[in-house]
């Protein structure tokens, strides 16, 4: 069975740098695509940041661009997401996703291409 299991969440300051973890099990994750998505309750979730299997290609959502890294390690089978000068803004719960992509450079921003999802990590930012 294919799992995503993501970590690192918590609660921190504004201003402050969190790293989220996601380690994928039951399946190379260098044959993947990856993303990371955030939800607030009652609202959509919404594209955060992606990357290509093969690291060349990444893309992120207008709102954390310049603050938020997402890297990969294969030989870990982890993705992760770097946050920097989080804001209240930035609370939610965050989720990994996998998409199995044919071409290395491959990314992806829409969610419902995604097959494998994590169960998700709280953040929350407040003083």
């Amino acid at each position: 069975q294919v799992q995503l299991v993501e970590s690192g969440g918590g609660l921190v300051q504004p201003g402050d740098s969190l790293t989220l973890s996601c380690t994928l099990s039951g399946d190379t994750i260098g044959d993947y695509a990856m993303g990371w998505f955030r939800q607030t309750p009652g609202k959509e979730r919404l594209f955060v940041a992606t990357i290509s299997k093969d690291t060349t290609n990444s893309n992120y959502g207008d709102s954390v661009k310049g603050r938020f890294t997402i890297s990969r390690d294969n030989a870990k089978n982890t993705v992760y997401l770097q946050m920097n000068s989080l804001k209240p803004v930035d609370t939610a719960v965050y989720y990994c996703a996998a998409d199995r992509t044919y071409y290395g450079f491959s990314i992806e921003t829409r969610q419902n291409e995604y097959e494998v999802w994590g169960q998700g990590t709280q953040v929350t930012v407040s003083s």
